[in-house]
């Protein structure tokens, strides 16, 4: 049985840990914030006191912690992850970070003789939990071939799509188009609601044609109803714009609509909103607008 080492159990890495245990793996989780062992505990999985004993308890190593600091702090430190892997061990971050960083990590474990990809997700809370996300996979193939029966278990669509940093400059063009979404969907329903429309009926109608996209599927009714808790944070999307304009910029790349969006999602961070869902943006788009939020 391989044993999957599972660094960072919040939102999302949590369920993510769970679904490995349920699927029959020996998972080994480890988190700065202890209570959260409790639910990969109850899952038939193990917790670990530290980094050190993961990396040495496990076969393949997993992370999905906040940010690229947090990555190199995890993987680079004196503590960390590289410090205690050895030849042939298999390291699978699932963060969503800087390409570049996932890029330098792996130039970092390359001469260790550690294999490393990068494999961000999408789907959100609701897609961990049901282990149904979307994985884009950075590496060698061989590698990914190695890891696929892990990453199954926690994505409905696992695809290879380069080598190291290919998996997060994927996952940056897709929270581009998530940010990019969200707004307009926000804008539509302020919209609709300004004539007074009956807007759950509008979502339905506007989900079924050349309109329909999964936030129209999996936001609009929190939407509606005012109802912002978080499936995934204006905190982390914000993080995340700053990695798009950041790579875009370094590509020589024009984003006016993304760079638009970013500087919204910013606002609603700097307005104290960064705990709630990105779905908010539905608040911005009212205050702009001059009006108060709508009754749900």
């Amino acid at each position: 049985m391989t044993t999957v080492g599972f660094i960072g159990l919040g939102i999302m890495g949590g369920p993510m840990a769970v679904n490995l245990a349920k699927a029959g793996f020996d998972v080994i989780g480890y988190d700065v914030v202890p209570p959260r062992h409790a639910f990969l505990t109850q899952a038939g999985g193990r917790f670990a006191t530290g980094i050190a004993e993961v990396v040495q308890k496990a076969d393949v190593v997993v992370t999905m912690v906040r940010d690229s600091a947090d990555v190199e702090a995890v993987t680079l430190g004196e503590q960390g992850i590289l410090a205690h892997a050895r030849a042939g061990q298999l390291y699978v971050d699932m963060s969503s970070i800087a390409p570049r960083t996932a890029r330098d990590v792996a130039e970092v474990a390359r001469p260790l003789g550690v294999r490393v990809l990068d494999a961000p997700v999408s789907g959100g809370e609701t897609g961990a939990i049901e282990g149904s996300l979307s994985i884009m996979v950075g590496g060698d193939a061989e590698d990914f071939q190695a890891a696929l029966p892990i990453l199954e278990v926690v994505g409905a669509t696992v695809v290879h799509v380069g080598p190291h940093g290919a998996g997060q400059t994927v996952k940056a063009a897709n929270q581009l188009i998530v940010a990019g979404t969200i707004e307009l969907v926000a804008e539509a329903i302020v919209f609709l609601e300004a004539y007074r429309v009956d807007t759950e009926a509008a979502v339905r109608v506007l989900a079924g044609g050349l309109a329909g996209n999964r936030i129209l599927d999996r936001k609009a009714a929190g939407m509606l109803a005012r109802s912002f808790e978080p499936g995934f944070r204006i905190d982390l999307h914000h993080k995340d714009m700053g990695i798009v304009t950041s790579a875009a910029r370094e590509a020589g790349v024009v984003i006016p609509l993304g760079s638009a969006v970013a500087q919204l999602i910013a606002a609603l961070k700097a307005q104290g909103d960064g705990g709630l869902d990105h779905s908010a943006l539905l608040k911005l788009v009212e205050q702009l607008s001059g009006r108060g939020s709508q009754p749900a």
